[in-house]
């Protein structure tokens, strides 16, 4: 096994993602990270075959989601009442949302250990190229 164990992961880690290093660890990675994103970006060849990019995306796409949620729940007790929304169906919506975004901040976490695992695997071949 790799120095790195599944004891040294960080509980931010996902559990679909192999440990760093590990066989096959990059592609768990990357599936996991296609799954983050809408499925039409499974057809951009160049997202899928660089999986620093597709943690890129994914990071990207985490972050927008965030700031929607963050509106949604922001403007609940304000928009939701003049739709005609039950004040009970207005609290069971802020709740999902507080929800969602405590899992889009977990997810983030992730794909951020996994670029940094992905860049520091990378760092090797980035200085043999420069030689």
């Amino acid at each position: 096994m790799s120095p790195t164990t599944t004891s040294s992961i960080s509980s931010d880690w996902p559990c679909q993602v192999k440990a760093p290093g590990s066989p096959d660890w990059e592609r768990t990675a990357a599936r996991w990270l296609r799954d983050l994103l809408p499925a039409r970006y499974s057809g951009y060849s160049t997202l899928t075959r660089h999986p620093i990019l597709l943690a890129r995306h994914a990071q990207l796409q985490i972050q927008h989601e965030i700031r929607a949620v963050r509106v949604a729940l922001q403007t609940c007790r304000a928009e939701l009442p003049t739709l005609g929304v039950a004040e009970t169906i207005i609290e069971g919506t802020i709740r999902l949302y507080a929800v969602e975004l405590e899992q889009l901040n977990r997810l983030a976490r992730g794909v951020r250990l996994i670029t940094e695992a992905l860049l520091a695997g990378s760092e090797p071949q980035r200085r043999r190229s420069r030689l």
